[in-house]
């Protein structure tokens, strides 16, 4: 078992958003110091140098685990991104000045950094709550059998999917079409990277096909993130068995796809929400643009790194609201995910969950009521709106916490890491990769945990998992 080490050994995690503290009179230091702290923190985990990484199976093997994915992702875009936001601050497009006579916007600068230092705060402390509670190997009471673990897989992306479409008839009852979705295309993902060795050419086809699938439903839903996260996954899962070609193949990929994508997602978005295109005529104008050579030097690239890579523009705002014209929340925003946790049919005048978010959004100024536009806040600026530094330190805490301990619940109900974690905390808690307004966050979590628990005892059932 991986040995715990003192509470107090984690205080080094803290020691760059200190010292960005000590220089935050001088901004741009500041910001560069907690900025590059973040690439300390990934480096002192992700080592294993700080605590020990589980040592049941090999790091290729356990990627879906939190102190891996989830730490890289939410973290990632995170603390990370705001990098061209803050560039922008300084007077650069496309990593060139604008020009020598640029003022600096001192008010923005200023903001930037201190967003930038809660960012450094809040990756130490989800990473101190990942890490207190990560203890392996997970004892299970249960097994799966190994030599069936590909024919489970794939019988799992075929059930879930259909279970999905069920779901999406029902109006009420659409949040479970999200969750099992996104578990139907886990399973077929996996089922996959298990069927291609195994030379399974059945399995193969129809996950291939599943995958498709999956893929054009992120190409036309006009967010970069399911696009991205279709790649990732599918990269991790073939990379033990494929480290070369997964190395040679997804990293290039993905670089490129960060730079085709804003272009791609623009011209979409253009054609397909405005209603002038349907879905397929709108993805084949986004491609046109993507492979025309002008498109490259579009402007909308950078503000699209600028602007909506990070989170960190809608970010300053609210820090400039609060506490200065809107007091912290407190507890407020914690109540409001309770109420929202009751399911409408048997509370028909619940409040809307998306007037509970948006509410303090207009509030703080960030858009203005009336406009068409979904600006809900990350899960870091309610942890900030909730109590400031503290409210950051407790909130990624437990929020690193809670997920470190689904994940070894999750490994212990299925008999490992594969249905466990990678299969079952994957699919049905992925909102943990990016985070999410309080109230969505808590509401998509409470009932995933509850899919998890009747998911485990139909298997237990269907004797796909036995109690050893």
């Amino acid at each position: 078992m991986t040995n715990e080490k003192p509470i107090g050994t984690y205080i080094i995690l803290y020691i760059p958003w200190l010292i960005s503290l000590v220089f935050q009179d001088s901004p741009i230091m500041s910001y560069f110091i907690a900025w590059a702290g973040s690439f300390f923190i990934f480096y002192i985990t992700l080592s294993g140098k700080l605590k020990p990484l589980p040592a049941d199976r090999a790091v290729s093997e356990q990627l879906m685990r939190p102190i891996f994915l989830m730490q890289i992702i939410f973290a990632g875009f995170m603390s990370c991104t705001s990098i061209f936001y803050f560039l922008d601050t300084l007077g650069y497009q496309n990593f060139t000045k604008v020009n020598n006579y640029y003022l600096i916007n001192t008010e923005r600068l200023v903001a930037t950094a201190q967003c930038q230092r809660y960012y450094c705060l809040a990756h130490a402390s989800l990473v101190t709550g990942i890490l207190y509670f990560m203890k392996y190997p997970v004892k299970s009471k249960y097994k799966v059998n190994k030599e069936k673990l590909a024919n489970v897989l794939f019988l799992f992306a075929i059930v879930t999917l259909g279970v999905s479409t069920f779901f999406l008839t029902i109006p009420s009852l659409w949040q479970l079409y999200y969750q099992y979705s996104s578990l139907s295309f886990i399973a077929g993902t996996l089922a996959l990277a298990f069927a291609i060795p195994l030379k399974k050419t059945t399995n193969t086809i129809i996950c291939i096909f599943l995958y498709g699938f999956n893929f054009y439903e992120a190409l036309v839903s006009g967010f970069k993130e399911p696009i991205i996260i279709s790649v990732v996954v599918l990269g991790i899962f073939l990379y033990p068995n494929y480290k070369r070609v997964v190395l040679l193949t997804f990293i290039p990929l993905l670089l490129i796809m960060f730079v085709l994508l804003p272009t791609y997602n623009r011209v979409f978005r253009e054609q397909s929400w405005s209603g002038d295109a349907n879905d397929n005529d709108a993805s084949k104008a986004a491609l046109d643009a993507v492979l025309d050579e002008s498109s490259s030097k579009d402007d909308s690239n950078w503000a699209f790194f600028a602007f909506r890579l990070s989170e960190v523009d809608m970010f300053t705002t609210f820090v400039k609201s609060t506490p200065a014209n809107i007091g912290y929340y407190g507890t407020k925003l914690l109540e409001q995910s309770i109420t929202v946790l009751v399911p409408r049919v048997f509370w028909p005048g619940k409040p809307s969950t998306e007037e509970l978010v948006m509410a303090r959004v207009y509030d703080a100024g960030v858009v203005f009521r009336g406009s068409n536009v979904s600006a809900k806040p990350a899960f870091v600026v309610d942890a900030y709106l909730s109590g400031g530094t503290l409210g950051i330190f407790i909130c990624l805490f437990a929020y690193g916490a809670i997920a470190q301990l689904i994940s070894i619940k999750a490994e212990y109900l299925f008999g490992g890491y594969i249905l466990g974690t990678a299969l079952i905390f994957s699919g049905l808690f992925q909102i943990f990769w990016r985070g999410l307004s309080f109230e969505f966050l808590i509401n998509s979590v409470f009932w995933s945990y509850i899919s998890m628990l009747l998911i485990f005892r139909v298997l237990l059932v269907a004797k796909v998992i036995n109690k050893i």
